[in-house]
């Protein structure tokens, strides 16, 4: 190594420099990469497929890679999904199907934020994976079963990586602390009580975001006369100020799902925890407030009907005042959301009147029905023998009013939850009194 890559080396992060390089250094996804396990010994024994590491920011992933890129006696190459554009991969391509044919190299491709690429990227690359001409490494922090091409995931092998624990994160950092070359080993670093648990709890499972707070930290304390370097509380909190939180898309869908399940199931406590955790990650107030209106109908309907007001209520609030003070009328709106007794009737009468347009015939509207407001409308027979409902006792009167086709079809089935229960009960009246003047006639 030159004196210009050392001098590179030597400022380049924390995070980067302690960046383990076997894979007995490696911390953490012992479900992955651990002794006995597939990987690990593809990686031993130099025998890796084409595969997708998947999982949240700073676990490993790019680590991982580099590990495999150390180790592995094939030629590695490695991209990235927004500067690598369908001319430079064709060029890495044909230089790898040469590699493989002149010499027997293969050749290990790692494209990081694989989930990125376009089609023709994806294109590209498809036919070489097929053919073995190279073996591809993708790194992404989005769900490849749903970013990704679906036919480059079927020829991949895909590992989750989980977020690491708080134990796996204070390695990380102690490991950092004490190494003489890479780390600051060569230092008199003490921490504060609470420090060490404050940084390995807050990073959330995110190694780089845990040294970057060590780096930091060192970088703003002031030795000692005896050249101790004492690192307060204070220092370590403002070093990472807040709970990091994976902000991806993948987990910012499954945050929103579960906040969904728990309006639906009634459980306030839980809805307004996912609720906190969708704004802390930054999710538009906007989109909670879209899903109240739709749960108000959804999950709760004629139940509770002013569950639908409090809904709207809270996201004309979103509107006129904002966040945060409209969280107080969102949160207000989600505990009477969840506690209001549930109904999916509506979503259920909705659903079935649409599929019944697809599969009756579209008949002429009954002749009674038929609208009767424009000049000669009663010459062409429009509204006659319509009976007219507040002329009769209860506002109320039968006649026909589906159409033709659908006679004797039922769409609306009320439950016996809340306010629901009392219009049951009319409905149950009404079909009575059909059944006995049937009978009658």
């Amino acid at each position: 190594m030159d004196l210009f890559s050392q001098n590179a080396e030597k400022r380049a992060p924390l995070a980067d420099r302690m960046r383990p390089h076997r894979l007995e250094e490696f911390i953490g996804q012992k479900h992955v990469v651990g002794p006995g396990t597939v990987l690990y010994n593809a990686i031993r024994n130099d025998a890796l497929v084409s595969c997708i590491f998947y999982g949240p920011p700073g676990c490993g992933k790019t680590t991982l890679a580099s590990i495999i890129a150390e180790t592995t006696k094939s030629r590695f190459v490695r991209i990235n999904a927004v500067s690598t554009g369908v001319k430079e991969m064709r060029a890495i391509i044909d230089q790898a199907d040469s590699d493989l044919r002149l010499y027997g190299v293969a050749t290990i491709v790692l494209l990081d934020e694989c989930h990125r690429w376009t089609r023709a990227q994806s294109d590209t690359i498809l036919p070489a994976i097929e053919k073995g001409v190279i073996k591809f490494i993708g790194s992404t922090t989005e769900n490849p079963m749903i970013s990704m091409t679906p036919a480059i995931v079927s020829r991949c092998r895909v590992f989750q990586f989980l977020p690491l624990s708080p134990e796996d994160v204070q390695t990380a950092i102690l490991r950092a602390m004490e190494d003489p070359e890479k780390g600051y080993g060569k230092l008199n670093i003490q921490l504060e009580d609470g420090v060490l648990d404050y940084w390995s709890v807050t990073a959330n499972g995110d190694v780089r975001t845990a040294l970057n707070a060590l780096e930091l930290a060192v970088g703003a304390t002031v030795a000692d006369p005896d050249g101790k370097l004492f690192i307060t509380r204070s220092i370590g909190e403002q070093s990472m100020q807040q709970r990091m939180i994976n902000g991806g898309d993948d987990h910012y869908y499954n945050v929103l799902s579960a906040f969904c399940k728990s309006l639906r199931g009634g459980d306030a406590d839980a809805a307004i925890a996912w609720f906190a955790r969708l704004i802390y990650m930054g999710a538009d107030a906007r989109v909670i407030a879209r899903r109240l209106i739709a749960h108000a109908s959804e999950d709760i309907g004629l139940a509770n009907p002013s569950a639908m007001l409090q809904a709207v209520a809270a996201a004309q609030a979103v509107e006129l005042i904002g966040m945060p003070e409209a969280g107080l009328s969102l949160t207000q709106a989600i505990i009477f959301l969840c506690e209001s007794p549930k109904s999916n009737s509506v979503v259920m009468a909705k659903d079935e009147a649409f599929a019944d347009v697809k599969r009756f015939p579209d008949e002429p509207v009954p002749m009674h029905l038929r609208d009767t407001s424009y000049f000669g409308a009663d010459k062409l027979g429009s509204g006659k023998g319509y009976l007219y409902p507040h002329n009769f006792e209860g506002h109320y009167v039968e006649q026909q009013y589906m159409p033709d086709s659908l006679l004797g079809r039922t769409y609306y089935h009320p439950s016996e939850m809340g306010q629901e229960a009392a219009i049951r009960r009319n409905h149950e009246i009404r079909r009575r009194n059909r059944e006995e003047k049937g009978r009658k006639e």
